[in-house]
């Protein structure tokens, strides 16, 4: 098995920035909407602490991991719901300190599995890496949900880097959600990180390209901005339906953001 960059240092980082910003809310502005409908500062705290504490089992039992998998229902939305109720039981307080106590022993637990063993996941095993890979999805795009709530712009760093590769290592999650068939084709990506550098993924000679911002990428696949109100362009009409459907997790897409909701 190929070694996996260590994101532990950038997948807490971006939960810092999480709390940077939940930091001194009162308990009116846990009450603010997100863009996300229906789901307040609170709901979208709440799933990233839901989803850590999942991950944290992952690495550290996973025989109760796969014994909760175990009692889960084929409904993906009353799952989502009966993970967030535990925590919208609680008040602000106890929620944040819940939050951040499920991040800390997700990433102690992921981080002490060693890189070449997998630990199990909702669908396949996964190296402990990747799974921190996908954390980093979550804390970044339920982060941005909070940021829009707060009107506040991140500032974005060349750790968005994780959260790109594991968009392209998933690049197939839109077709899945959309029961679409997958191209038999490999995309070209060109990307520019915040630092300027230039970010080069796939085959070089793809005639399917993608190109822009790393960060406009990061919104784009995390469903947080429409494609129109984005930087990311495509060559190839594989390239341009992909652009339409791309999302870096599992399930249903959502309904995303409107065009022109974000425009710049």
């Amino acid at each position: 098995m190929t070694q996996q960059p260590d994101p532990t240092g950038a997948l807490t980082a971006e939960c810092d920035e999480v709390d940077a910003m939940l930091a001194g809310l009162d308990d009116e502005q846990w009450q603010l909407p997100t863009p996300a409908p229906g789901w307040t500062i609170a709901h979208q705290v709440a799933h990233l602490a839901a989803t850590f504490r999942v991950a944290g089992l992952a690495g550290s039992d996973p025989d109760a991991f796969r014994a909760l998998m175990t009692r889960l229902s084929n409904d993906f939305t009353a799952n989502v719901a009966n993970a967030l109720a535990e925590y919208l039981a609680d008040p602000p307080k106890v929620l944040f300190d819940r939050w951040q106590a499920e991040r800390n022993t997700a990433v102690k637990a992921l981080s002490s599995v060693p890189g070449d063993q997998l630990v199990p996941w909702l669908v396949n095993p996964l190296p402990p890496s990747v799974l921190m890979m996908a954390g980093m999805m979550e804390a970044f795009a339920h982060g941005q949900d909070i940021a829009d709530a707060l009107g506040v712009r991140p500032v974005r760093t060349d750790r968005i880097r994780f959260l790109v590769a594991f968009a392209i290592r998933v690049w197939d999650f839109g077709y899945l959600a959309r029961n679409e068939p997958k191209p038999d084709v490999e995309f070209r990506y060109e990307l520019t990180a915040p630092s300027g550098a230039l970010w080069q993924f796939g085959p070089e000679n793809a005639e399917q390209r993608i190109s822009g911002p790393a960060e406009d990428f990061c919104l784009l696949v995390t469903r947080r901005r429409h494609r129109d109100d984005l930087a990311v362009t495509a060559v190839g009409p594989d390239a341009e339906r992909w652009l339409d459907i791309a999302q870096a997790y599992r399930g249903p897409a959502g309904e995303g953001r409107r065009p022109g909701q974000f425009a710049r």
